[in-house]
C-alpha cells in the first residue's frame, strides 16, 4: 500500500513538475518565435540572457530556498508529497507572474508552435520520467532549479528535431504556390526589396496601380517564403491582374530564392544600407543579395532603381534588362523630384522626366524618403501605361503606411508613428520631420537593433542628431539605449530633458501626464520583447 502511495505521489510530482516548467517553456518558445525560429539568432540571445541571470542569482536562490526544508524530512512518502506541493506552488507563482506581463508582441499560437509544444512535452517526459523513478528524492534539491532553466535548452533540441519536418511542410506549400503562379501566364508580377522603404513602396505602388488594374499585394510584412506562400494560396484570385510581392532578406540567399520562387517581370530596389548585419555580416553581402532582384529578372524585364543610393548607383548590374532610374539628388535619371516643399500637412513636389516633362504632385506623406518611394511607383506606373492625371490623383490620395512615419492623433497630441523596424536612414528622416512640427517635440525610442558591430555607433549618432530637433527624449530600456544616452550627452543636449524608462507602458504613462494637445511625439521603433533590455 505504501509503495502504491509513493508511486501516486511520484506521478503527481511529475504533473506538478510539468506545470512548473510550463511558463518558463512558454517564455522560451515566445523568445524563439521572436528570434524567427532561427537558432543562429536564438543562441546568442540566450547567451545575453544568461548574463542577466547572473546579476539576479541571489533572488533565484531566495525563491528556491523552501526546497531545503526537504533535508529535514525523513519519511519518503511525506517527502514526495512535500516536494509535489512545493513544485505546484512554484508553478502557481510562475503562472501568476506570467499573467501580469504585458508583451509588446504576444506569442502567436501557429500550427508550427503547436507542433513545437508537443515536441517539447515529449522531450520533457523522456528526460523527467526516468529521473522521477531513479533519482533519490533529495536530488531534486538540485534538479528543480535545473528544470526551471531546462526549457531554454530544450528549445535547441526541439528545433534540431523539428527543423527537417518544418522544411518538408514549407517546401510543400511553396510547391503549391508555384503551381498556382505557373497557371497565371498573364499575371504581372512585381518584386520589391531594399534595406529600407520596401513596405512603404509596396503600399504606394498598390494604391497607384489599383487605379487601372486589379492589384494584389502581400499584406503587412508578409515578405518571407511562408508569408508570400500564404498570400498566393489564400488571396490571389483569377480576377487579379497584378501581384506586388515584397521580398525581405536577412541573410545571403534570401532574395535569390524568393525571386526564383515568384519569378517577377518587374523589380524595384528601394535602397541599400546597413541592416541585419548580425546575419549578413558585411555590407557587401547585403548589396550582392539585394541586387539579385534585378539580376534575376528576365532579359525582357524592367528594373526600377534609386540612383541617389550610392550602393545601388555604383553597382555593376549583371543583367541587360531595361533599367528605370529615379532620384532627387541625381540628375541622370528617368524620373526626378524637384522643388520639394514640406509642411506638417504633407509634401508637394514636381516630377521631371528625362524628356524634361514637369508634372506637379502633392501627397499627405512626409519625408524625403517618402518622395523617393513615390517616385519608384510613378516610374513603374507610367511604364505600365497609367497617364499623368491618374498618377497625380493616386499620389494625392495615397494613404499613410501604418507604423512608418504615420502621422495621427493620440490622446489629443500629434504622433509620428515610425514604430516599425527603425534604421539609420529612417531615424534621421524621422527627426527631420519632427523638427518641422509646432509645440513641444518629444522622441520616444528603444533605439535600433540588428546593426552588427556598428550598432552602438549608429545609436550614438542617432542620439547626437536629436539636439535642436527634439525638446524631450524618452529612452526605453536602460541597457539598450545607453549609446543613445551617450550621444545625447556628447552633443551637449540638455540631459534634464532625457528620461530613461523601463518599458513602453511607463513611457506612455509619462506622456499621459506631461504631453499636451500642442505637442508632437515621435515613436521611433518598437522592439519585440526579446530585445527590450
Amino acid at each position: 500500500m505504501r509503495t502504491t502511495l509513493i508511486n501516486i505521489s511520484q506521478s503527481a510530482f511529475l504533473l506538478a513538475l510539468l506545470l512548473f516548467v510550463w511558463m518558463p517553456g512558454k517564455h522560451a518558445l515566445h523568445m524563439f518565435q521572436q528570434n524567427r525560429y532561427e537558432l543562429k539568432r536564438y543562441i546568442p540571445w540566450v547567451s545575453k540572457a544568461i548574463t542577466d541571470f547572473g546579476s539576479k542569482l541571489a533572488l533565484y536562490l531566495f525563491f528556491l530556498s523552501p526546497l531545503f526544508l526537504l533535508l529535514f524530512i525523513e519519511d519518503e512518502l511525506f517527502s514526495w508529497v512535500a516536494l509535489t506541493t512545493i513544485a505546484a506552488l512554484y508553478a502557481l507563482l510562475l503562472w501568476s507572474l506570467e499573467m501580469r506581463k504585458q508583451y509588446i508582441k504576444p506569442l502567436h499560437l501557429t500550427n508550427r508552435v503547436r507542433r513545437q509544444i508537443v515536441t517539447m512535452i515529449l522531450i520533457f517526459l523522456l528526460i523527467s520520467l526516468p529521473l522521477v523513478i531513479w533519482l533519490p528524492m533529495r536530488g531534486w534539491l538540485i534538479m528543480i532549479p535545473v528544470f526551471y532553466w531546462l526549457p531554454w535548452v530544450l528549445i535547441i533540441v526541439m528545433a534540431l528535431i523539428t527543423e527537417p519536418l518544418e522544411n518538408v511542410v514549407k517546401n510543400y506549400y511553396i510547391y503549391l504556390a508555384k503551381r498556382i503562379l505557373r497557371k497565371r501566364d498573364n499575371l504581372i508580377k512585381i518584386g520589391i526589396t531594399g534595406s529600407y522603404g520596401k513596405t512603404s513602396s509596396k503600399n504606394i505602388l498598390n494604391d497607384i496601380l489599383t487605379n487601372q488594374f486589379y492589384s494584389l499585394m502581400t499584406p503587412a510584412s508578409y515578405n518571407t517564403p511562408m508569408g508570400i506562400t500564404i498570400t498566393i494560396r489564400t488571396m490571389l484570385k483569377p480576377i487579379h491582374q497584378v501581384f506586388i510581392c515584397e521580398m525581405g532578406a536577412d541573410k545571403v540567399g534570401d532574395i535569390d530564392m524568393l525571386t526564383k520562387f515568384v519569378k517577377p517581370q518587374f523589380g524595384i530596389v528601394t535602397s541599400i544600407g546597413p541592416q541585419h548585419l548580425n546575419t549578413f555580416k558585411t555590407l557587401d553581402n547585403i548589396i550582392l543579395e539585394k541586387m539579385k532582384m534585378i539580376e534575376n529578372l528576365p532579359i525582357s524585364g524592367v528594373g526600377v532603381l534609386n540612383r541617389d543610393n550610392e550602393h545601388i548607383r555604383n553597382y555593376r548590374i549583371k543583367n541587360k534588362c531595361q533599367i528605370l532610374w529615379y532620384g532627387i539628388e541625381s540628375e541622370d535619371v528617368d524620373y526626378r523630384a524637384v522643388n520639394i516643399r514640406y509642411s506638417p500637412k504633407g509634401t508637394s513636389f514636381e516630377v521631371v522626366t528625362r524628356e524634361q516633362v514637369s508634372i506637379p504632385f502633392e501627397t499627405k506623406m512626409l519625408g524625403e524618403h517618402s518622395v523617393l518611394n513615390i517616385l519608384a511607383a510613378i516610374a513603374l506606373g507610367k511604364h505600365l501605361g497609367i497617364d499623368w492625371e491618374r498618377l497625380q490623383k493616386a499620389v494625392a490620395s495615397t494613404r499613410q503606411v501604418e507604423h512608418r512615419l504615420e502621422v495621427k492623433k493620440m490622446n489629443g497630441y500629434t504622433v509620428i508613428d515610425n514604430a516599425f523596424n527603425s534604421n539609420p536612414v529612417s531615424s534621421k528622416n524621422s527627426l527631420d520631420i519632427l523638427s518641422l512640427m509646432p509645440g513641444k517635440r518629444i522622441v520616444m525610442t528603444p533605439g535600433m537593433i540588428e546593426l552588427g558591430d556598428k550598432q552602438d555607433d549608429y545609436n550614438r549618432a542617432f542620439g547626437a542628431m536629436m539636439k535642436g530637433k527634439a525638446d524631450v527624449v524618452l529612452l526605453i530600456g536602460k541597457t539598450q539605449t545607453l549609446p543613445i544616452f551617450e550621444g545625447l550627452k556628447e552633443s551637449g543636449y540638455d540631459m534634464d530633458q532625457v528620461y530613461v524608462m523601463a518599458s513602453v507602458k511607463e513611457a506612455f504613462a509619462w506622456l499621459g501626464t506631461h504631453a499636451s494637445k500642442d505637442d508632437t511625439v515621435l515613436i521611433e521603433n518598437d522592439l519585440p520583447d526579446a530585445f527590450s533590455r
